[in-house]
C-alpha cells in the first residue's frame, strides 16, 4: 500500500502540473480568441464550442471509458491535447477553423480525462482510501488553479501567447508520462465484469434506473455549477466597481482566500476521522452546497476587506468539502457503473455552467451583481434543501420494517 500511495501522490503532482497548464491556458486562449475573432461575440462562440464539446464527451464517456482501458484512455487524451496545443504554439498564423478544432479537442479531452481519473481513483488507492485521495486531488487542483491564473499575465507578457500554449502542451506531456511510467491500476480485477454484455442490467445506467439519491446528486451538481457560473461572471464586474484602479488586486485577494479555504478539507480528513466518515454520506454534499451558496452570496454584499476574505475562505472550505463528498459518493458505486455516472456528472456540470454563464452575463446588463448571484445561488440552495428533505425520506423508507405478506394484502 505504501508504494501505491507514493505512486498516487506522484500522479497527483503530475496532474496538478497539467491543471496549472489548463488554467494558464484558460486566460491565454480567451485573449487569443479575441485576437483571432476580433469581437467579444467570437470569444463567447469559442467558449460555447468548448463547453458543447465537453457535454458531448460526457454523454459518450460511459461507452468510451471502460474499466480495462482507463489508464490508456487518459494517456491518449493527454497526448491529443498536447498535440493540439503544440500545433497552436508552432503556427505563425491561426485561423478560425484551426482554433475551433483545438477548442473541441481541449473541451472533449478534459472531460474524458476527468471521467476516467475520477472513476479510477478507488482502484488506484482502494475504496477505504478514496476520500483522502479525493482530498489530495482537490488540494492539488486548488493550488494549480491559483498559480495558473496568477502566472498567466507575466507568462504572456514575457513570451506571448505561444509561450503559454507551449507550457500547456508540456504540462499535458508531464501528466501522460506519469501515467505511463507509474503504472497504477485503474481497474478492480477482483470485481470487474468480463464484458459489458455479461454485466447485469442494473449496471446499464440511465436516468430512469438511477437510485433517487444518486439522481438527486447529479441534478444538484448541475444546479451547483449554474450558481458557480454567476459568481465567476459577476466577480470581474464587482472588482471594477470596488477598486477601479486595481481590480486585479481585488480578484487576487478573493481567489487566494478561496484557495486557502479549499485546502482545509483535505487536512481535516487526514487528521479527524469523523470528517472522513461524514463525507461518505450523500447528505454532506447537500449541506456543503448550502454553505457554499450562502458564502458566495455574502461575498457580493459589499463587505469590508477582512470580512470579504473570511467569506471567501468559507466559500473555498465549502467548495472543497462538496467536491470531496460528491466524488467519493459516486466512487462508492461498483466499478462498471462509475464511468457512466461520472459521464452523466460531466454533462450536468458542463451544461449547468454553460447555461449559467450565458444567462448571468445577460442578466448583469440590467441587474446588480448581488441580485444575479443571489438568484443563481438561490436555485442551488433551494435544490440542496429539497435534496436533504427527499434524502431523509428515502433513508427513512429504506430503514422501515418490511410488512408481512398477510399485512401487505390488507394495505
Amino acid at each position: 500500500m505504501a508504494g501505491s500511495d507514493r505512486r498516487f501522490r506522484s500522479l497527483v503532482a503530475a496532474h496538478a502540473v497539467s491543471t496549472y497548464g489548463n488554467y494558464l491556458n484558460l486566460i491565454a486562449l480567451s485573449l487569443f480568441s479575441y485576437e483571432v475573432a476580433g469581437t467579444a461575440f467570437g470569444i463567447g462562440a469559442f467558449m460555447a464550442l468548448r463547453l458543447a464539446a465537453g457535454v458531448l464527451a460526457g454523454l459518450a464517456a460511459g461507452v468510451l471509458v471502460r474499466p480495462h482501458n482507463r489508464r490508456t484512455f487518459m494517456i491518449c487524451t493527454d497526448l491529443a491535447q498536447a498535440a493540439a496545443m503544440t500545433v497552436l504554439a508552432a503556427r505563425a498564423e491561426t485561423g478560425v477553423l484551426l482554433l475551433s478544432a483545438v477548442v473541441v479537442v481541449l473541451g472533449s479531452g478534459n472531460t474524458l480525462f476527468n471521467v476516467a481519473l475520477r472513476s479510477a481513483v478507488p482502484d488506484m488507492v482502494g475504496q477505504d482510501n478514496r476520500v483522502r485521495a479525493n482530498g489530495l486531488l482537490v488540494t492539488a487542483r486548488s493550488l494549480a488553479t491559483v498559480l495558473g491564473f496568477a502566472s498567466a499575465a507575466p507568462v504572456i507578457a514575457v513570451g506571448g501567447y505561444r509561450a503559454a500554449f507551449a507550457l500547456n502542451a508540456l504540462s499535458f506531456l508531464v501528466s501522460a508520462a506519469a501515467l505511463l511510467f507509474l503504472r497504477l491500476s485503474t481497474r478492480d480485477e477482483a470485481t470487474a465484469e468480463p464484458s459489458e454484455a455479461a454485466a447485469p442490467s442494473s449496471t446499464r445506467i440511465g436516468t430512469a434506473v438511477l437510485a433517487p439519491p444518486l439522481l438527486g446528486m447529479l441534478l444538484l451538481r448541475g444546479a451547483d455549477a449554474l450558481g458557480s457560473s454567476s459568481h465567476n461572471v459577476a466577480l470581474p464586474v464587482v472588482a471594477e466597481l470596488a477598486d477601479p484602479g486595481s481590480p486585479a488586486v481585488f480578484m487576487t485577494q478573493f481567489w487566494a482566500a478561496w484557495a486557502v479555504g479549499s485546502l482545509l478539507p483535505h487536512q481535516l480528513v487526514k487528521r479527524w476521522e469523523p470528517w472522513r466518515q461524514a463525507l461518505e454520506d450523500e447528505r454532506a454534499f447537500a449541506v456543503g452546497t448550502c454553505l457554499m451558496s450562502v458564502s458566495f452570496v455574502l461575498a457580493f454584499t459589499g463587505l469590508p476587506g477582512p470580512a470579504l476574505v473570511a467569506v471567501a475562505l468559507a466559500a473555498g472550505l465549502a467548495d472543497g468539502f462538496t467536491d470531496i463528498a460528491y466524488t467519493s459518493r459516486l466512487q462508492a458505486e461498483p466499478d462498471a457503473r462509475r464511468s457512466r455516472l461520472f459521464g452523466l456528472s460531466a454533462v450536468a456540470e458542463t451544461s449547468g455552467f454553460a447555461v449559467g454563464t450565458v444567462v448571468s452575463a445577460w442578466a448583469l446588463e440590467t441587474a446588480p451583481p448581488l441580485h444575479v448571484v443571489a438568484a443563481f445561488h438561490g436555485i442551488a440552495l433551494c435544490g440542496a434543501l429539497a435534496f436533504l428533505v427527499l434524502a431523509g425520506r428515502h433513508r427513512s423508507g429504506a430503514n422501515a420494517p418490511v410488512a408481512e405478506s398477510g399485512e401487505k394484502d390488507c394495505i
